[in-house]
């Protein structure tokens, strides 16, 4: 397949591009700057060269693939509101693009707004700010083939620049791995090219479910997460309230957890990475 890819130079979209190539497809990636258009096209990716505010450039490469995967999300949390409206336009004219047709568009959301050890048949709540998924299933109300792949909070691996290597520079800058309240609360963990997995998997399988979860560990303690960061850099692990994470607060004290024996069963995907706590214990996590 010619499959169009947003995010193609991010962290997961990165990923997913390097295993639509291993598995033999096309790949036409987005990038929004010439520095990594240039390592993009290292990999054997067309690309193209346009920001997520050019509607009829992606509505273009989205005609033209037999396949669209969207990763790209501005991840700029001063302005989440705007980003959110952003992603919505986005993903409306890139179904607006494949409508008519039989050609796949799968989205990417997360676990916020899920209930605890929620699985892939549930919903989200649908107050969330992110419409990732709701404008996902508002295309497939359309008759477009729409599924979103809900990743997990702690998308991991060495390189990650993610929230569990923030919780890591708070506890340097703070001088304690802290947790919220019990730190009860669980997260969920994929190794980044297990996650990059589920999205061809989906692809070549024909994109036959709403949802699909790109979880390998279902659910881990925050406390134990911060215990893992503490150890390492020889810091107390204690319990801070909100305001001890700033904007973190809410992500801080979150249930995010989640089951993905569905995915599991349906795709005959199988996570090999190592797990959130394995790739913890990695001295490259601690690189300042």
């Amino acid at each position: 397949m010619h499959v169009f890819v947003t995010g193609a130079t991010g962290w997961v979209g990165s990923a997913v591009v390097q295993e639509l190539i291993n598995a033999g497809h096309l790949v036409t990636g987005l990038a929004r700057s010439a520095e990594k258009a240039k390592a993009l096209a290292a990999t054997g990716a067309k690309v193209l060269l346009a920001r997520l505010e050019d509607l009829d450039t992606l509505r273009t490469a989205a005609d033209q693939a037999d396949a669209v995967i969207h990763t790209a999300f501005n991840h700029d949390f001063s302005k989440f509101i705007e980003n959110c409206e952003q992603d919505r336009k986005v993903i409306e004219i890139l179904g607006s693009a494949l409508e008519g047709s039989d050609r796949p568009l799968i989205v990417t959301s997360g676990l916020l707004g899920m209930v605890r050890g929620g699985n892939e048949l549930d919903l989200p709540n649908p107050g969330s700010p992110r419409k990732s998924e709701p404008s996902a299933r508002a295309l497939a109300e359309r008759g477009i083939r729409a599924a979103t792949v809900r990743l997990a909070p702690s998308v991991h691996g060495l390189g990650d620049y993610g929230f569990v290597p923030l919780l890591i520079r708070l506890a340097r800058q703070t001088g304690v791995s802290a947790y919220l309240g019990e730190g009860q609360n669980c997260w969920a963990g994929v190794h980044r090219q297990d996650a990059a997995r589920v999205y061809s998997l989906a692809l070549e399988q024909g994109v036959t479910e709403s949802a699909y979860h790109a979880i390998a560990d279902e659910s881990i303690p925050i406390k134990t997460i911060a215990e893992v960061i503490g150890r390492h850099l020889g810091l107390p692990v204690e319990s801070r309230e909100a305001d001890h994470f700033g904007w973190f607060g809410k992500m801080a004290g979150a249930e995010m957890s989640a089951s993905s024996s569905r995915t599991r069963e349906i795709l005959g995907w199988k996570p090999q990475g190592p797990s959130l706590l394995s790739d913890l214990d990695q001295a490259g996590y601690y690189i300042a």
